[in-house]
């Protein structure tokens, strides 16, 4: 029995969402707990993010993104649009606090990785994974 090829399982369901960035929460076996990540309410950031980003971008939840020493990991990867003007996928660690969160929506909302510049701010929280778990997210 053939297996359909992983693009297939994972694409969006509609066209629009192509179009849009994507914005990964990890919630696996580090992040989104209270026993890595104490004073946050990891429910609440994730519902946050896919309230202020509804329509604009498509919000996922994963496992683990393998970068549990950086928790709470969140990943951007840029629209369609923005890929084309050579935005790539933006990696964010410890995104423990509300005002982190609200900086990254900001961003989201006026347009993401390669049509915006993410607030200075941001800089704190970006990081280069290893090339693996890179390849992993993106695959």
């Amino acid at each position: 029995m053939s297996k359909r090829p992983r693009r297939a399982r994972t694409a969006a369901p509609d066209a629009a969402a192509g179009a849009r960035c994507t914005v990964t929460v990890c919630r696996g076996c580090c992040c989104g707990t209270l026993t890595k990540v104490p004073r946050l309410d990891h429910e609440a950031q994730l519902a946050d993010l896919r309230t202020a980003l509804a329509g604009v971008a498509m919000i996922r939840r994963t496992d683990c993104l393998d970068a549990c020493e950086r928790a709470n990991v969140i990943v951007i990867q840029p629209s369609a649009e923005g890929r084309k003007v050579g935005g790539r996928p933006v990696w964010l660690g410890q995104v423990n606090d509300p005002g982190a969160t609200a900086d990254i929506t900001t961003w989201v909302e006026e347009g993401g990785p390669g049509l915006a510049e993410p607030p200075d701010i941001l800089d704190l929280y970006t990081f280069q994974p290893s090339r693996r778990v890179r390849h992993e997210l993106e695959d």
